[in-house]
């Protein structure tokens, strides 16, 4: 039989496709952003290291401890200085267990209550201050005072004590032209009396001012400082305040001021320290 030739021949062509020899698959794209994220974490590790100080380091340490240290004071050693320089008063008021240049004590007294019992008393005289703080702040749901006085309040509890801050606005000050006591001060007088009644802990009156104009021939704001002190302390002995209680009587001028404008009438203030015993 004859073949016909006019027919074209059928070619078949088999390709080999070889898959995944251009990037094998997306696993290297995992592993290498996992390196680039640790990569990133130990730089930024570094530049921490490098631009914090010893005792900013420390204090993070200690933040994410598991453990309480049991002694107050972080040192390497357990005998009488705990770690510390035998100079307290250089270390301890650093870290805040001490006294200071101006009120040197002895050794355990710097380091704080060894005795059990003076420490009870530690303990209850400052949940007592805690205490006064709360109801003159409202934290825990009372407060003795309304919102227009609690604008002129700020409470902040130091080694010395807790300082209840009296301020004046420019709307409304404490003293008038004339230095007489504004309603609004005579109102936080029987306040803080109020409250010193739960308490027995003596009493600190500070008088600060802000700073007068540099055309004045004279600066009086010594004198205005100590007449507003003074003054603040004839309204609480009038409030029923034992004069016992008030431990001492300070004024300050213009060298404190609470706000960077020296004349911002915020830096007029009283501030009444419950002292610790």
């Amino acid at each position: 039989m004859a073949v016909d030739s006019s027919v074209a021949p059928v070619i078949i062509k088999r390709k080999k496709v070889s898959g995944g020899d251009g990037h094998h698959g997306g696993a290297w794209k995992v592993a290498y952003a996992d390196f680039v994220t640790a990569m990133m974490a130990f730089f930024m590790l570094m530049w921490l290291l490098n631009a914090t100080t010893e005792k900013q380091r420390k204090g993070l340490a200690d933040y994410f401890s598991p453990t309480i240290a049991i002694s107050r004071v972080s040192g390497g050693g357990d005998g009488s200085l705990g770690g510390d320089s035998i100079f307290s008063e250089n270390t301890l008021p650093r870290v805040g267990t001490g006294a200071t240049s101006l009120r040197p004590t002895s050794q355990h007294a710097a380091r704080g209550a060894s005795d059990p019992g003076e420490a009870d008393e530690t303990g209850a005289q400052d949940e007592a201050l805690e205490a006064v703080e709360d109801l003159l702040m409202g934290r825990g749901g009372e407060s003795m005072i309304s919102d227009t006085l609690m604008r002129h309040i700020v409470t902040r509890v130091t080694d010395e004590g807790l300082v209840v801050e009296l301020f004046a606005t420019e709307e409304a000050p404490l003293f008038d032209a004339q230095g007489a006591p504004t309603e609004l001060l005579r109102a936080l007088s029987g306040v803080i009396a109020g409250v010193s009644d739960m308490v027995t802990n003596p009493l600190a009156i500070e008088g600060h001012v802000g700073a007068y104009p540099i055309v004045l021939a004279r600066d009086p704001s010594w004198e205005v400082s100590t007449r507003h002190a003074d003054r603040f302390r004839e309204l609480l002995l009038a409030d029923g305040l034992s004069k016992a209680r008030i431990n001492r009587v300070t004024a300050h001028a213009d060298r404190e001021p609470a706000k960077n404008n020296p004349m911002d009438p915020r830096n007029t203030r009283l501030e009444i320290i419950f002292l610790r015993s």
